[in-house]
């Protein structure tokens, strides 16, 4: 996978275990998240998974597997989000900086059995990062992972 890659898919949580609203664009605002978000300032603005590993859990669960059993804000493609701690997501025009793994929970389990173990594997449940830069974030926008770590 190259570090590279676009925008597949948006979702935004109305309220804390709510559900996720598909979106067209979304707009993120620097130190502070995702605009009608639940998860609103703090460390975790932003959640995302990679499309390439939401292939693999289909492969190994079934095709009940849908990536909006994740709960995360963003699916991208063509990144590898392993061990990209530190490191900052140029996404359309908006900077996210990565605090870490999103670990998954037994909320995953409960919506389908095994999900949980399967996404603690490689990183496969995602990252959790803040908003450095703000903008409007289209499906399809390129996503980059930029060299060098975030400041």
């Amino acid at each position: 996978m190259s570090e590279s890659g676009r925008l597949e898919a948006i979702w935004i949580k109305r309220a804390r275990r709510g559900p996720m609203d598909p979106a067209t664009e979304a707009q993120l605002i620097a130190g502070q998240g995702i605009v009608g978000n639940a998860d609103w300032g703090g460390r975790r603005q932003v959640t995302i998974i990679a499309r390439e590993a939401w292939d693999t859990l289909r492969e190994e669960l079934g095709p009940a597997v849908q990536p909006i059993m994740r709960r995360a804000n963003l699916m991208i493609s063509g990144v590898d989000l392993r061990d990209t701690r530190g490191r900052v997501l140029e996404i359309g025009s908006a900077l996210i900086w990565v605090h870490g793994e999103t670990r998954p929970c037994n909320l995953m389990e409960e919506t389908l059995p095994g999900l949980e173990a399967a996404m603690k594997i490689d990183w496969r449940g995602g990252v959790f990062g803040a908003v450095a830069e703000g903008g409007t974030i289209t499906l399809g926008d390129g996503v980059r992972l930029l060299p060098q770590p975030a400041p």
